[in-house]
């Protein structure tokens, strides 16, 4: 993290030149130096620098704690205390401020070096923390459903604002609250207390869905029909972190002749929903655990750390939070899809190129694991179609046929065009894994994963988004595959798929 800016803190001239100096030799770029507190904040809002090295002890009005406090709550900036102080009450007062670092005078210029560098990389991951954080936060206030989670003890720690307004509960009041006040249940024709979903989901640990005629209480006292599922959150193997929740107001439905069907097909939604949950929890704590894990490491390890070591780590890190974007990627587009929002601009373009440009960004991507042939039978391969849904369509292709080949294997995409037909035929053959037949017929279905695969990660929505892409184009697609020899997927588009 070469040519970071810093700011240094520090009421002795001599040792503010020294550290300037010593930053300057190491190729980070000094925008200043401060001797008191008041200076310091103005410098550190004028310059904007990316890490600031304080003194604990400054002479003035106010001292480096006081200071590093104001400037973390006007900047997002990490701050890391040089002190010759060590004692146990001088640290417990620098941990107000949360600092990123704790350097104890005299200091050589190596463990300058690994303080600031521990502390920018610790900084950037829970940026990039708070980021994923916000992400799925945003994708469950977005839900038309209502949604609350809780914690292992039961406790409310998140509500959308669906379910604000179908409890009657607010944020401020929810947040904290024991969730079986919030979610209170009742029988719609025995009128009796029902045991609340998040206490079986915390005692059985798996979901719970909700049975017929059941009411929540609001907090206004009223009466609401609800459809709910329960799933639980874990964080490791037999260890929950809590409990999702996701219910829907039943009052239109149960006004209708067609209740009893309705609710029969609300069975069917609440295992969707329940699944959706807690396939997509999943996969965002697996990256979201490697990102965490390498924090833990990095402090765990602190001075002992090593360039190489260090490589490793954010590779990692790097690696999941790819992982979070795609994940994010295809959960919007599934509700795009699924709200019947599905935007589709067919303009025209050359499908070689395009499937030629496609390979050379997918080949740099994966890194080359698995070899991609591409042949086009046609000269004329000129088209009307939609681009960025071709690329949501052979991106999926491409990247399960790499997951489950072996490594160093070969793909090949094959490209005719029939100017008869006015069709053009694509066809993504891998040599790997296969699938087998009884689970063919389900592969475009939501979540559904073939029986074989299960031990690889992945949500089952990959199929699904190529599906609607397919269908997007008003084209066709197939599957044919055996297990042990590999897997042909082939799709007819109209080669002017302009509506």
């Amino acid at each position: 993290m070469g040519q970071a800016r810093i700011l240094v803190v520090e009421d002795e001239v001599i040792v503010a030149r020294t550290i300037a100096s010593q930053l300057s030799q190491l190729g980070y770029i000094v925008t200043g130096t401060a001797s008191s507190g008041k200076v310091a904040i103005a410098k550190a809002s004028e310059t904007q620098p990316e890490l600031v090295l304080m003194d604990i002890i400054l002479k003035g009005e106010m001292d480096g704690i006081a200071t590093a406090s104001q400037i973390r709550e006007q900047l997002d900036v990490p701050i890391i205390f040089l002190t010759a102080y060590g004692d146990d009450r001088t640290l417990e007062r620098a941990k107000i401020t949360q600092p990123f670092g704790y350097i104890v005078k005299p200091f050589t210029t190596k463990d300058l070096r690994i303080a600031i560098e521990i502390g920018l990389l610790q900084h950037q991951l829970e940026r990039e923390l708070r980021e994923n954080r916000d992400r799925l936060a945003t994708l469950f206030n977005s839900m038309s459903d209502a949604v609350i989670a809780t914690n292992e003890q039961g406790k409310v720690t998140f509500i959308n604002p669906a379910a604000e307004a179908l409890t009657g509960w607010q944020q401020k009041d929810a947040l904290g609250n024991e969730a079986t006040k919030i979610f209170h249940l009742v029988n719609e024709v025995t009128d009796t207390i029902l045991e609340n979903p998040i206490t079986k989901v915390l005692r059985e640990q798996q979901v719970v869905y909700l049975e017929e005629f059941t009411y929540l209480i609001r907090k206004d006292g009223k009466r609401v029909p609800i459809g709910d599922s329960a799933s639980p959150l874990k964080g490791r193997p037999d260890q929950i972190n809590g409990v999702v929740v996701v219910f829907w107001d039943l009052s239109e439905r149960q006004q209708t002749k067609l209740l009893e069907q309705a609710l029969e097909k609300e069975q069917e939604l609440n295992r969707l929903k329940s699944l959706f949950i807690s396939t997509v929890s999943h996969e965002f704590r697996n990256p979201l655990t490697v990102i965490q894990t390498a924090v833990e490491l990095i402090e765990m390890q602190g001075a002992n750390l090593t360039d190489a070591k260090r490589g490793i780590y954010l590779k990692r890190i790097q690696g999941a939070v790819q992982s979070l974007e795609k994940l994010m990627e295809e959960v919007l587009f599934m509700g795009r899809a699924e709200s019947e929002k599905l935007v589709y601009n067919p303009a025209p373009l050359n499908l070689e190129e395009f499937c030629r440009e496609l390979i050379k960004d997918f080949s740099i991507v994966e890194n080359n694991v698995c070899e991609i042939v591409f042949t086009c039978h046609s000269v004329c391969t000129d088209a009307v179609m939609d681009e960025g849904l071709l690329h949501y369509m052979f991106g999926n292709l491409l990247s399960n046929a790499v997951k489950y080949s072996p490594k160093g294997g070969k793909i090949q995409l094959d490209l005719i065009c029939d100017p008869i037909d006015k069709v053009a035929i694509f066809s993504v053959q891998d040599r790997g894994l296969g699938i087998p037949e009884p689970d063919q017929a389900r592969l475009f279905e939501s979540f559904y994963r073939a029986s074989n695969v299960q031990s690889i990660q992945g949500t089952g929505l990959g199929l699904v988004i190529v599906k609607r892409c397919v269908d997007a184009h008003r084209g066709q697609i197939r599957v044919t595959s055996q297990v042990g020899v590999g897997t042909t997927f082939t799709i007819i588009l109209p080669l002017n798929s302009e509506l």
